[in-house]
């Protein structure tokens, strides 16, 4: 038997509705499964915040940070929840995680299942074949513009009131001025660009080609931190003679990205030009409810849908669990890569196929998709379907 410590989230808006299909989910793989989800819920975000002055409980990031396995989170955000400084309130939820549990890696796959209709298209008219939109977004999670806050957020979660900064003098700018640090570190770039190509050696290749490729995105013609991160992409690439290496500025990317996926297998990017390009790359998938993300660390995993907390649709029944149950297959699989666990590797794979099913199936499909199914149908649809998958893999081990 595998027991695994899982911490719930379920956050603000619509992330208690999504949470709970990927309950029904992990209820599903016990009932079929030797895997055992050993789950501690955490109530968090804004909305906790404004019943109760707290953005979580006391002790929450310990819990998170020593008595955790994995950590699922539904969605943080809600108007008019603010700190008095002006931040998120939750923000140390999942920025002081991101900080405090150095989660360098968020990876983004961004992959159009068949049946699925994106949103470059009129009147959910098919513009890209499946076949050309698989590719996984790297972004360094931990660094660049997000890093003050970051460090913030990090020190609430952990008990510590974070010290103002001087600001600085900027010659030749009139008026009030606001400005944020970009640091990007030698040590950072490393690690995210060397996960992107072990990433690459496990995939398939672009799918133009076949070939495994990494693209360094980047806008290094103008900013020192990102003749940096360029720099060390090339010297990591230098360890991978069998994968190939490319680059492009961001601006040009966004461009290709959209009009010719098909180029493309996996990116590795800095923090800001990430978190743009890849909600840009969901409406190549279908749209925010198709996307999941892991943050990842040396020791600890973070998994999110990233459609936030869609507070105009709270309560409704209306958003799209896919996102999130996708994020559950990609926790599992690391789980299983993990630990060696290959158990739970077969299961993510079988999550894999219930979701694929069912939107070949197309009959159950919420709004965003151009469906009227409620949230809980399309959740309870896809358990369905990977609970007779796990039935069929019982019945062939026997």
């Amino acid at each position: 038997m595998s027991a695994y410590r899982l911490t719930i989230l379920p956050g603000d808006g619509t992330g208690p509705e999504v949470i709970k299909e990927a309950e029904k989910l992990l209820n599903c793989i016990e009932n079929h499964t030797e895997l055992v989800f050993d789950r501690t819920i955490i109530p968090c975000g804004g909305q906790h915040w404004l019943e109760t002055g707290e953005e979580w409980p006391a002790g929450s990031f310990e819990h998170c940070r020593d008595n955790s396995d994995a950590i699922l989170l539904g969605a943080i955000g809600w108007p008019g929840a603010n700190l008095p400084n002006g931040d998120l309130a939750g923000g140390q939820v999942i920025l002081g995680l991101r900080s405090g549990l150095n989660l360098y890696a968020n990876v983004r796959p961004i992959k159009l299942y068949e049946g699925v209709k994106h949103k470059i298209h009129d009147n959910f008219t098919q513009v890209w074949s499946p076949t050309n939109v698989d590719l996984l977004v790297l972004r360094e999670n931990t660094e660049g513009l997000y890093h003050s806050l970051l460090r913030r957020s990090s020190l609430r979660a952990q008990g510590i009131e974070p010290e103002e900064v001087e600001e600085m003098e900027f010659g030749g700018i009139e008026g009030e001025v606001a400005w944020d640090a970009r640091p990007i570190s030698e040590n950072g770039s490393k690690k995210i660009i060397r996960l992107g190509f072990e990433y690459a050696k496990r995939r398939n290749g672009s799918p133009s080609t076949g070939e495994s490729t990494v693209t360094c995105v980047d806008k290094s013609n103008v900013t020192r931190g990102c003749q940096l991160f360029r720099r060390v992409f090339h010297e990591v690439g230098e360890e991978y003679p069998g994968i190939g290496k490319d680059a492009a500025y961001i601006d040009a990317f966004t461009m290709w990205m959209v009009r010719n996926p098909e180029w493309f297998d996996v990116v590795v990017t800095s923090n800001m030009f990430g978190d743009i390009v890849t909600d840009l790359g969901s409406v190549l998938q279908g749209g925010m409810g198709m996307a999941a993300s892991a943050n990842l660390g040396d020791e600890h995993g973070l998994f999110e849908p990233v459609h936030g907390s869609s507070p105009k649709y709270a309560g409704k029944g209306k958003v799209n669990p896919i996102a999130t149950i996708n994020s559950v297959q990609m926790m599992i699989e690391w789980l299983g890569m993990r630990h060696d666990d290959e158990e739970a590797i077969q299961v993510s794979e079988l999550i894999e196929r219930a979701v694929s099913e069912h939107l070949q199936d197309g009959s159950i499909l919420t709004y965003d998709l151009g469906g009227k199914a409620s949230t809980s149908d399309v959740g309870s649809s896809i358990v369905e379907r990977l609970s007779k998958l796990l039935e069929s893999q019982q019945a062939h081990s026997v």
